[in-house]
């Protein structure tokens, strides 16, 4: 179990934690489900191996960002797709908290580029 203080503790996020707590923020989802949201939500900048997500899932059950969900509990994404067999995730309340916090530092970021970009533009 990892030590839970203030979430800005854990900051920065990789790039891939990032957009794999990102992609469990409104439902639980299988491994695969995780690699193809990431890849939409990046817009193809971020594609996952197999090796790298579930590593890095890994981490994130380590740090108890993420925890395993019932398969029973999963969504039906596809309903032609069998459930059995595949392992589902889900953001826990801390993982939420650390996500929100990065969301927040990285939009702080945005904000000072524009007024920076802005400002010097403006001269």
């Amino acid at each position: 179990m990892t030590e839970q203080t203030e979430p800005e503790s854990a900051l920065p996020l990789t790039e891939a934690a990032f957009f794999i707590l990102l992609s469990l923020a409104p439902q639980p989802k299988h491994g695969y489900a995780i690699m193809k949201e990431v890849e939409q939500l990046s817009h193809g900048r971020v594609t996952l191996s197999t090796g790298t997500l579930y590593g890095a899932i890994k981490r994130l059950l380590e740090q108890e960002w993420i925890e395993p969900v019932d398969e029973e509990e999963l969504p039906d994404i596809d309903p032609d797709e069998p459930k059995r067999g595949r392992k589902a995730y889900q953001l826990t309340d801390w993982g939420r908290r650390i996500l929100e916090a990065e969301a927040a530092r990285l939009e702080s970021l945005v904000h000072v580029a524009q007024h920076q970009l802005v400002g010097k533009g403006a001269m």
